[in-house]
């Protein structure tokens, strides 16, 4: 059984506000993350999208940035983290990011017109953040190449479906019965 699987069945669920939450390293960066199941994320996700016609990846802090900074390291691309911090600098473009969660303001600095993008995050859960990404992404002017989470959360709403993106995931799982299930365990995409 690989090691993200594994990991994802033996996750610890809470109860947050009645919805039944699994806590992850990849999704909450707890328990502790090892190196063996980063390394294999990441060549998962090497293996899964085409990188030569990219020129940034591009995550949303905080929690893609993990997964993000070892695809940079393994790739040589360049990593842009959309951060929740407004620094004023040239070019920062502002955006909301509407989540089943929360709703925050979200700022992008170093995408320019014409650059190649891979999209890449942690968890696509309701859609919302990628959906926010994307949308500044292409007012910008960037092209998105790929979008991809690591780990993708079925049922309920998803706001990126419906739009040009079609979400490349690891792994898809459902929370039922305080368990962690496992709806396909090689992803979509």
């Amino acid at each position: 059984m690989d090691q993200l699987k594994k990991s994802l069945l033996e996750a610890p669920i809470i109860e947050k506000n009645g919805y039944q939450y699994f806590v992850h390293p990849i999704s909450d960066g707890v328990p502790m993350l090892e190196p063996g199941l980063l390394r294999e994320i990441v060549i998962k996700i090497i293996r899964k999208v085409s990188l030569e016609d990219v020129d940034k990846i591009v995550t949303p802090a905080a929690m893609g940035i993990h997964i993000s900074t070892a695809v940079s390291l393994m790739t040589d691309i360049p990593l842009v983290v959309v951060r929740k911090r407004q620094y004023g600098l040239d070019g920062e473009m502002a955006l909301s990011q509407v989540t089943g969660y929360s709703e925050n303001e979200m700022y992008i600095n170093d995408v320019d017109e014409g650059d190649r993008v891979l999209l890449l995050d942690d968890v696509l859960s309701t859609g919302g953040t990628l959906k926010a990404l994307t949308g500044a992404l292409e007012e910008i002017g960037a092209d998105v190449v790929d979008v991809v989470a690591v780990i993708k959360k079925v049922g309920g709403e998803n706001k990126i479906e419906g739009t040009d993106y079609n979400v490349k995931t690891l792994i898809n799982v459902d929370v039922q019965d305080g368990e962690v299930v496992i709806i396909d365990e090689h992803g979509d995409g």
